[in-house]
């Protein structure tokens, strides 16, 4: 499927964007399914299972490292998936507290591990691209709380309000919780569903009924 145009013929920075996104998802779900069979994978063995070149997998994970660690992280995160395709309603709102809770269910497995991410991630240099290096897994799932408001919204409005929960729900926040505030689990997701739902608030039109 060729990827949408702008009204001058190059492809839009969206559908670029959003390649990426697919490309990386595809380099970690072909790690993740080659760590699950008790293989240790090299960057050929997963550039041959993603169906992409090696030099695409350095692009998007530097080092082998970040990317065994983020696709074990991955295999982690399944019971997020699991608890969000329970979840049947359209309130933005109650898809964050859901998310918020599946993360936060698991963190003491998980929080070590994203700590390493996080450390990778910083002592990579600079992207050149403004490509992403981590995250992709975060913004989905917030994407898919946010997706009842995206009618309602315009599409910079949108991407914004999805920047801005992303800085109050992931291995950031709950490193900053846990360190320097000293919270467990169980307050951290309180203070970061409170806080998501205070974003969505700000930015739902409906909330702001014209006088």
């Amino acid at each position: 499927m060729s990827e949408p145009t702008s009204k001058n013929g190059h492809t839009s920075e969206s559908g670029r964007t959003a390649q990426r996104r697919r490309t990386r998802r595809a380099i970690v779900e072909a790690t993740m399914s080659l760590l699950a069979r008790g293989i240790e994978p090299s960057i050929n063995d997963i550039a041959d299972a993603a169906e992409v070149a090696r030099r695409t997998v350095y692009l998007h994970f530097p080092t082998l490292d970040q990317l065994l660690l983020d696709a074990t992280i991955g295999n982690l995160s399944t019971d997020t998936d699991t608890v969000i395709e329970q979840v049947d309603s359209d309130d933005p709102r109650a898809r964050i507290r859901a998310l918020v809770d599946a993360l936060c269910a698991n963190i003491g497995d998980t929080l070590p591990m994203g700590r390493r991410l996080v450390k990778l991630t910083v002592d990579t240099a600079p992207s050149t691209d403004d490509q992403p290096r981590r995250g992709y897994r975060r913004v989905r799932w917030i994407e898919w709380a946010l997706e009842p408001l995206r009618k309602s919204l315009s599409p910079n409005e949108f991407e914004n309000l999805v920047s801005s929960v992303a800085l109050v729900i992931g291995w950031e926040a709950f490193i900053v919780l846990t360190d320097v505030r000293g919270m467990g689990p169980e307050a951290i997701g309180e203070l970061c569903t409170r806080t998501a739902i205070t974003l969505i608030d700000a930015a739902d039109p409906t909330a702001h009924p014209t006088k």
